[in-house]
């Protein structure tokens, strides 16, 4: 199970950072996703992370402003949200898998329920 945490209602500008915590699992020889979907939008990918690399991807709209991390002990990969904008308002989940493209969300086996995150003009 994966439980996402962090969500919130912040104003433009302002930073988020979001926590993606395995539950009765072991993030390993996987990569763990970050995804997004706004009201009326298809699911958007985000960021990942290959857990065997550490190597991060960046979708267009989180780079430069988003940064994914992951912390070993606590079996918890991060999302820190930088200067967020209007836009960034979706539901964001994060998923494991990623074993073909990280970017596909078909690629990823377990979701996680979502987080809310609303930035406001």
């Amino acid at each position: 199970q994966l439980v996402e945490s962090g969500g919130g209602l912040v104003q433009a500008g302002d930073s988020l950072r979001l926590s993606c915590a395995a539950s009765g699992r072991t993030f390993s020889d996987s990569a763990v996703g970050w995804f997004r979907q706004a009201p009326g939008k298809e699911r958007e990918f985000v960021a990942a992370i290959r857990w065997s690399s550490d190597s991060p991807y960046y979708g267009d709209s989180a780079k430069g402003r988003f940064t994914i991390s992951r912390d070993n002990a606590k079996n918890t990969v991060y999302l820190q949200m930088n200067s967020l904008k209007p836009e960034d308002t979706a539901v964001y989940y994060c998923a494991e898998g990623g074993s073909g493209s990280l970017t596909a969300s078909y690629e990823y086996d377990y979701w996680g329920q979502g987080t809310q995150v609303t930035v406001s003009s």
